[in-house]
Order: C-alpha cells, then sequence, then structure tokens
C-alpha cells in the first residue's frame, strides 16, 4: 500500500518528540505500550463502572456469556449440553459444548494448574498475553505493509474498536489474532513453515480460524500455479495449514456418528448456519425501516457496512495476498452466517487488515492529531463496551 509512507506534516517540535521517544525504545516496546494503554483504560473503565453497578469486575470480565462455557470445558472437559424448553417442541436450541473449538479451554487448564488463582484468573491471562502478542504482530505486520508510524496507528485503532471490550475478556479472538498476525507476517517474509505451524493452532482456536489456513493454502496455490515455485516447502504448508481447523471438525463429526457433517450440524443446533447472508440483510431491513430494535442491532449493522466499505481499498491499494485472503474469509463468514447477529463485529475483531487504509490516511495527519482521533475513538469504545456488557440483553 504506497499510501501509507506519505510524508508527514508536522511540527519541528512535534518530529523531535517523535524521534526522542523512537530513540528511547524499539518500536516493537511502543506498540505494547500503545495497546497496553488503550486496552487497560478500557479495563479500569469496565471494572469501575462494574463496582458501580453491583457487578463482581472479574466476573465480567471472566465468566461473560460464552466465557463460562469455555471454564467449564477447562474444568470438566467436553460432554456440557443444554436443551431449552422450546427444543422439546423442536423450535428451541439444543447447545453442545462441541461447537467451541478445543485449544483456548486446554491452555486455560494449563495455566491453571501452574499458576494460582483458579480458571478464571488463568483465562483472563491466557486472554490478556495473547492480546499482547496480537498487537505485537499487528504492528509487524502494518510496519512491513504501510510503515512503522503507520503500523503504531493501526495498533491503537485495532485496540479502539467499538467491539475492543472483548479482547480483554476470557474469549478467544485475542488468541486467534495473536496466530493470524504472526502468521501473516510469517507469510509476507517467506516464512512457509512457520505460517503453517501458526495457521494449525489458529485452526484449533475457534471456526474463523479458517481464515488463518486460507491465507497460508492460498499463497502456496499462487507460488506453485503463478510462480512455479517446486520448494517442497511450500507444498507442505499449503497442505498442513488447515490440518487443526479439518482435525476437530472431524472429530467433532466421528463423535456425533457424522464425520464430515456432524459438526456443522453442532452449529445448526445452536441457530448458526451459512445462510450466504440473507439474515444479515433482514436485520439491516429491520434497522432500515425504523422499527424498535436493540442499539447493539442497529451498530451492528453500521459496524458490517463500514467493514464493507473498508474492504474496497484493500483491494484498489494491492494488499499482499495473505492479508486479501484471510480477511476476506472473515468477512465471508461474517456476513454469510447466521444466527447471533450482533456478534457478528466480535467475529470481525481479528480482521485488522480492514484498518490499514485507515492507519495509512492517519499517518499522514500530525501526531498530535492522530493521538486525538485515536483518544475519541477509544473513548467511544469504552463507552460501548459498557453497554455490551452491562446493559445490553444481547449475546456478546
Amino acid at each position: 500500500m504506497a499510501t501509507g509512507r506519505a510524508a508527514v506534516s508536522a511540527s519541528p517540535l512535534e518530529m523531535r518528540a517523535v524521534r526522542a521517544v523512537r530513540s528511547a525504545a524499539p518500536t516493537t516496546v511502543i506498540a505494547l505500550g500503545v495497546f497496553a494503554a488503550v486496552r487497560g483504560a478500557g479495563v479500569l473503565v469496565l471494572a469501575l463502572g462494574a463496582w458501580w453497578a453491583g457487578r463482581d469486575p472479574l466476573k465480567v470480565l471472566g465468566r461473560s456469556w460464552d466465557s463460562d462455557w469455555y471454564l467449564r470445558i477447562a474444568a470438566h472437559g467436553y460432554g456440557r449440553t443444554l436443551m431449552w424448553p422450546e427444543a422439546v417442541t423442536g423450535t428451541g436450541p439444543v447447545q453442545s459444548d462441541r461447537a467451541f473449538f478445543p485449544l483456548y479451554p486446554a491452555l486455560i487448564r494449563v495455566v491453571s494448574e501452574i499458576l494460582p488463582g483458579g480458571t478464571v484468573s488463568a483465562a483472563l491471562l491466557v486472554a490478556w498475553v495473547s492480546a499482547g502478542v496480537a498487537a505485537l504482530g499487528i504492528y509487524r505486520v502494518g510496519e512491513r505493509v504501510i510503515g512503522p508510524r503507520a503500523g503504531l496507528l493501526l495498533v491503537g485503532l485495532w485496540a479502539a474498536l467499538p467491539h475492543a471490550v472483548v479482547l480483554t475478556l476470557a474469549y478467544t479472538e485475542a488468541l486467534l489474532a495473536a496466530f493470524a498476525a504472526w502468521a501473516l507476517h510469517a507469510l509476507l517474509r517467506g516464512r512457509w513453515l512457520w505460517a503453517a505451524g501458526l495457521a494449525v493452532p489458529a485452526g484449533l482456536t475457534r471456526p474463523t480460524g479458517l481464515a488463518v489456513a486460507a491465507a497460508v493454502s492460498a499463497m502456496a496455490l499462487h507460488e506453485i500455479v503463478v510462480r512455479r515455485s517446486r520448494a517442497p516447502e511450500v507444498w507442505l504448508a499449503g497442505l498442513v495449514a488447515p490440518v487443526g481447523w479439518a482435525a476437530y471438525v472431524l472429530a467433532v463429526g466421528m463423535q456425533v456418528d457424522d464425520p464430515l457433517g456432524g459438526y456443522f450440524a453442532v452449529q445448526r443446533s445452536w441457530g448458526s448456519r451459512f445462510d450466504f447472508g440473507i439474515g444479515a440483510l433482514r436485520s439491516a431491513e429491520r434497522v432500515l425501516a425504523g422499527g424498535h430494535v436493540p442499539l447493539a442491532t442497529t451498530v451492528t449493522v453500521v459496524l458490517l457496512a463500514v467493514a464493507g466499505l473498508l474492504a474496497v481499498p484493500l483491494v484498489l491499494d494491492r494488499i499482499p495476498l495473505p492479508l486479501l485472503a484471510y480477511t476476506a474469509v472473515l468477512l465471508v463468514i461474517a456476513f454469510g452466517g447466521a444466527g447471533f447477529f450482533e456478534s457478528k463485529p466480535r467475529f470481525l475483531l481479528p480482521a485488522f487488515p480492514l484498518l490499514l487504509p485507515v492507519a495509512a490516511v492517519m499517518a499522514r495527519a500530525r501526531p498530535r492529531t492522530a493521538v486525538m482521533v485515536t483518544a475519541v475513538v477509544a473513548g467511544l469504545s469504552y463507552g460501548y463496551g459498557l453497554y455490551l456488557l452491562l446493559v445490553a440483553r444481547v449475546p456478546l
């Protein structure tokens, strides 16, 4: 993306301050500091809001919605199924914990056995460390594609997304983003086996981990078909990358006596299926019609529209193929999947390449302006995070 290296308009004093900061610490440390500052303030705001609302901040952070499923799997393994009363008549969901991929609860269990504090503390520690690792990987990708300054802004914007509160909850998005960012960075550097090796655990983290494997396999196919590569590591990476995701899907299928379709049947029992975006369009229609819909539904429609618009410059600016393939798969899953409509922005949290054009534009502004914009966006994110966890009645 050529737009990321345009000259910066800033006063001499601002430029001296930027150079002083960069000389005092490596940019990777600065990137981690930016992420920690934005999200650390978000955790503080959420904790104060929970305390004011009479809620336990630790439970809000560690036991909200899907978090409880991961904690139960970590403590007791798989085998839990919830049958809602409507399921008896065939109109309600039957929710099996097999819908949740195994790597995150496995890490929770390992950490909880090594460190004191129980599974909730372990779950948050894994999520927070993963978020920090992801921020470093996102910076390195941004640095390589749009330059170091824009890379820092990319991290700040990612930390300030409306649903970025999820990055500090006991959820899997931070873990997937960590594997994805470093796998994509490895691909950009031609490190095929590293990329494939990171794609495998990404595929064991959550269903959208398939996007990482798709990026590796698409890049390998391009090398083989277009560049006529015969390098064995390219072929091996393309074949190995989907193994993690495919292994869990097949394992669940075998447990329910349907190797190829069993996992997808489990997802359908939750109300999740691929309907080519029909459900998303119906939700958008309700919002546009001006009917009474939850705020989270309206915000979801707006965020999906923004995500679609941000995808356009990615194509026009000829973003590297791995980033394009990865982002495209995440967008297809988010737009085309039915069920839990208000969770779609969360599914797109790992789609950080969508922010590359915004970071590139902000990199041209004065540092003071870029900081102010990031701060305002972060403030809005904190308020919306409070709403999602303490007010909204829709699944996060």
